[in-house]
């Protein structure tokens, strides 16, 4: 069979249409880039790693890049990212106990900048909104402490940082361990979660006759040079074990999770930054919740529960502050991930996808968010491979995409 000349430029014109169609509805449109800090395997002194995905705008699918990133250091626990998206910040434990800070580029890519160390060892990580102080939670010894690194405007870490001890009232010698810190959207105060390890040690020792409350969340103001000023009141009791905390985008509400418990406590903040407990009583959770963030509307709150491998979906009354179940018809307001998830994020580009680093699945879980309500339904292809035993989330919008956001 033969054909014209016109006839072949005619197919051969179709077939490379339909080619690029093809190709065309394969690309991942990526709205984010997800960072996942993980493990590097084996040896104590090898670095852990951060892989990098695409967040694909239309299905809530990863894709990952390559290559991954140092973390800086061997045991990676904590991620923070400044609001304004330029700059990362990985605390590492293990051998290294430092932190270290990436450039981010426009395209998600990360450049190792400054490292710094001789802190103690840190738990947690926090950036505020204005992008001029790094918030770490840290043992050093038998105390927790908090400590304000100054930041330049490229996000190198200032040295000099004096640390703030974090210690129960009239029980000044207990061991107590630091879980986690929030700075707040509105500048005004950051807030740092502890236990008091003398009263609450499972499977250990505890001092006799310590009648100590377990649970705290430690209250501080900061001044432009840095100086740290606890709240009045501060400690407020916080519970068993706190494991995390996070605050509203208006600043108007605390919440902190309690492992021990399985419950999520509420604070409304007052003047100077005080903490109230919520009117109502502890929202029930799944089993050892730890990690919780916000979608960035401040309309829902999502928290992992490490013994059930799940992530509970909560509503925010805006005007108390209380929680009511955010529910999908499968799974009513707890969703499964994969093993042990220790972190979640919701990306700040849409709002509408949901993640969790699951610790012992060695991957991602991906959700779709219900905008209206809050649920949660699994994106395409959940959970997606990761490095080995993940225990931090950041994400950034790709690009020069604008973001969902409410004013504090």
């Amino acid at each position: 069979m033969k054909f014209s000349k016109l006839s072949q430029l005619f197919l051969v014109s179709s077939i490379g249409l339909l080619v690029a169609t093809f190709l065309a509805a394969c690309q991942l449109v990526s709205i984010d880039v997800l960072y996942v800090a993980s493990s590097a395997g084996a040896g104590s002194s090898s670095d852990g790693v951060i892989n990098i995905y695409d967040v694909d705008a239309a299905s809530g699918a990863i894709r990952p890049r390559t290559p991954a990133a140092s973390s800086g250091g061997a045991s990676p626990v904590s991620m923070a990212v400044t609001s304004s998206y330029a700059n990362l910040y990985v605390a590492n434990q293990g051998s290294s106990n430092n932190i270290l800070h990436l450039a981010v580029d426009l395209n998600g890519a990360l450049t190792a900048k400054d490292t710094v160390t001789g802190f103690g060892t840190p738990v947690s990580v926090s950036v505020n909104q204005a992008g001029t102080y790094l918030f770490v939670a840290a043992q050093q010894g038998t105390t927790g402490a908090l400590l304000a690194m100054s930041l330049g405007t490229d996000g190198t870490i200032g040295s000099g940082a004096v640390p703030t001890s974090l210690l129960v009232p009239g029980h000044a010698g207990d061991i107590v361990v630091p879980t986690g810190v929030f700075a707040l959207a509105n500048n005004n105060a950051v807030y740092v979660t502890a236990y008091d390890q003398s009263v609450y040690n499972p499977g250990g020792t505890v001092t006799p006759g310590d009648n100590a409350n377990p649970g705290w969340i430690f209250g501080f103001t900061i001044d432009s040079h840095g100086v740290l000023t606890p709240t009045a009141g501060s400690p407020y009791q916080a519970g068993v074990k706190p494991s995390a905390l996070a605050a509203d985008p208006t600043s108007r509400f605390v919440y902190v999770t309690d492992f021990a418990s399985s419950q999520l406590i509420g604070y409304t903040i007052q003047s100077g930054s005080t903490l109230n407990f919520f009117l109502a009583a502890p929202t029930h959770t799944g089993n050892q919740p730890g990690a919780i963030t916000f979608d960035p509307r401040g309309k829902f709150i999502y928290i992992v529960n490490e013994l059930d491998s799940t992530v509970n979906a909560l509503a925010i009354d805006q005007a108390t502050g209380a929680t009511t179940a955010a529910i999908n018809v499968a799974n009513g307001f707890t969703d499964p991930t994969d093993t042990d998830p220790v972190a979640v994020v919701v990306d700040p580009a849409l709002g509408r996808f949901v993640y969790t680093a699951n610790y012992l699945g060695n991957s991602v879980s991906g959700f779709r968010l219900d905008p209206t309500g809050g649920a949660l339904t699994p994106t395409q292809a959940t959970p997606y491979p990761s490095g080995a035993q993940p225990t931090a989330l950041a994400i950034v919008p790709h690009g020069n995409h604008a973001t969902q956001s409410v004013a504090p």
